[in-house]
């Protein structure tokens, strides 16, 4: 089950060519003629149709294992462990378990094996995490495996399930930079006590920064910042804050500080503002930046909001001809931080905004995104 990174922010709706082509699914009660187990199920049970057999009758059978690993098998088997009686369930176990590990990693077959963590009993549940134990890290790396493994992370119990997580120990970074291991990592992040993944916190040790530049890793980075306790993420930020800036700028790196401005304590979001002061304006140009210092604005205390906004209007003579406002609202990414300002200020800050650019309004409608500054005031304000 792979969960995208959270996708904030403007200019991040890149979506991939969209297919048209529509996958026609394969009818779901029938064994279809493409499959290897076609002729025997139509021998064994007079048509092709899977409606009226039972778990109990391919068990009898033999045909668990063949069914697991068949595209249509597979589904006729998960079907039935969702509602099949425990004494059939006892049936199909038997002849999956000895196998498990094989199915875990196999397309059609890891499904089954997620449906047995989901749907067998407490015993079934226990002799499948024994199976697949001291094979996790291979598992969490492979891509039908990863998911059976977070399927076990989600149901085991708590002992079971720290047994699992601990054979990652040494193997964190190699997982967390994994397109399969990395959602392995997140998983046991979001499912598993703070006290039982500190290991993954000292892997990350002086590498935060890092791994907050990494498509993967940014990703885990979040996860933790939302699960570990205050001590874990306190050690973190420290790394993270301390380079604010060229995360902000990075394409990984700028979903992690947004995180921080939307999810975090007052005074680590304090400090990220705290940060960027003086240099709004180059950052609110950048195309990644731009995204947190919307977030900024909408994340700050009205005090911080009111030094956001001197900077923006300039406080030197100069600025009051051209304020650093008009440049922003020139530019493709910083007109979107004016227009979140605009949004977001209280009325008193918007009468002083107004007041400070009032005579630019006319120039304002001229200039490319500023007629929709210029509605957002008058919407707003009822002015002029």
């Amino acid at each position: 089950s792979s969960s995208s990174s959270s996708s904030y922010g403007h200019h991040n709706h890149h979506q991939g060519p969209g297919s048209l082509t529509v996958q026609v699914p394969p009818d779901t009660n029938t064994i279809g003629v493409t499959s290897e187990l076609y002729e025997r199920w139509v021998l064994e049970f007079k048509s092709n149709k899977t409606t009226n057999v039972t778990l109990e009758d391919v068990a009898k059978r033999d045909m668990v294992l063949g069914l697991a690993v068949d595209q249509y098998g597979s589904r006729f088997i998960q079907q039935r462990l969702e509602d099949a009686p425990t004494s059939q369930k006892e049936l199909a176990f038997a002849q999956i378990a000895p196998e498990a590990l094989r199915l875990c990693t196999d397309v059609f077959g890891n499904y089954v094996i997620q449906k047995m963590f989901e749907f067998g009993t407490a015993e079934h549940r226990k002799e499948l995490a024994k199976r697949i134990g001291g094979h996790v890290v291979e598992l969490a790396l492979q891509m039908y495996g990863c998911r059976v493994i977070q399927k076990a992370i989600d149901v085991l119990t708590l002992d079971e399930k720290v047994a699992l997580v601990e054979e990652l120990h040494g193997h964190v970074m190699k997982c967390v930079r994994d397109q399969n291991g990395n959602h392995v990592i997140q998983k046991c992040i979001e499912k598993v006590p703070p006290s039982s993944i500190q290991f993954i916190i000292e892997a990350f040790r002086n590498q935060n920064v890092k791994l907050a530049m990494h498509p993967y890793g940014c990703r885990v980075i979040q996860r933790l910042l939302e699960h570990c306790s205050s001590t874990q993420r306190n050690s973190m930020l420290k790394e993270i804050l301390e380079q604010t800036q060229s995360l902000a700028k990075n394409q990984y790196g700028n979903y992690v500080i947004q995180h921080v401005l939307i999810h975090g304590s007052a005074r680590h979001r304090a400090a990220v503002i705290k940060s960027f002061q003086g240099i709004l304006l180059p950052l609110s140009k950048h195309k990644f930046a731009s995204n947190v210092i919307e977030k900024c604005v909408t994340h700050a205390t009205r005090q911080e909001r009111q030094t956001l906004i001197e900077e923006i209007l300039g406080t030197d003579s100069r600025s009051a001809l051209n304020p650093p406002l008009m440049g922003m609202v020139r530019d493709q990414f910083a007109n979107y931080v004016v227009q979140r300002l605009i949004d977001v200020m209280d009325p008193e800050q918007r009468q002083y905004l107004i007041q400070r650019i009032g005579r630019h309004l006319p120039n304002l409608r001229k200039i490319p995104y500023g007629k929709h500054i210029v509605a957002r005031i008058e919407k707003i304000a009822g002015y002029m």
